[in-house]
């Protein structure tokens, strides 16, 4: 079983689910401002999991260990920045005054960009540039 392929699975039907829900169920009842907040969440969500989608099938003929690490990277960033996001933007609505959330979206970032390094030394490992 290729779990890297499974959490995609499962991040892109949580994307889609929370997209529709962001526009369908929660934009009225909160501010512009929010709701953008809410929607960069989703976008990165969405852009990382097709970035873990591409990983995963990469990682059917090759099990490079940095891809791996690349992978659980952008997994945790998608947890942790959009994570933070959906709930920083939904806080007055749900109730849930978290305050540390807001220095977690940016370990979040820090996730991706470490994913992304990894990706790229992974490629010039491979001399073929």
């Amino acid at each position: 079983m290729n779990k890297t392929l499974m959490y995609a699975a499962i991040s892109g039907f949580l994307a889609v689910g929370l997209g529709a829900f962001g526009a369908h169920g929660i934009k009225p009842h909160i501010q512009a401002d929010q709701y953008a907040v809410f929607q960069t969440g989703v976008l990165y969500h969405f852009i990382h999991t097709l970035v873990l989608l591409i990983l995963a099938l990469s990682l059917a003929n090759n099990s490079a260990n940095t891809i791996k690490w690349a992978c659980r990277l952008f997994f945790l960033g998608i947890i942790l920045f959009s994570g933070s996001l959906y709930l920083l933007s939904t806080r007055e609505l749900t109730g849930f005054a978290i305050s540390f959330l807001g220095p977690v979206t940016p370990v979040g970032g820090l996730c991706f960009l470490g994913g992304w390094g990894l990706i790229a030394s992974y490629a010039f490992s491979l001399k073929r540039l």
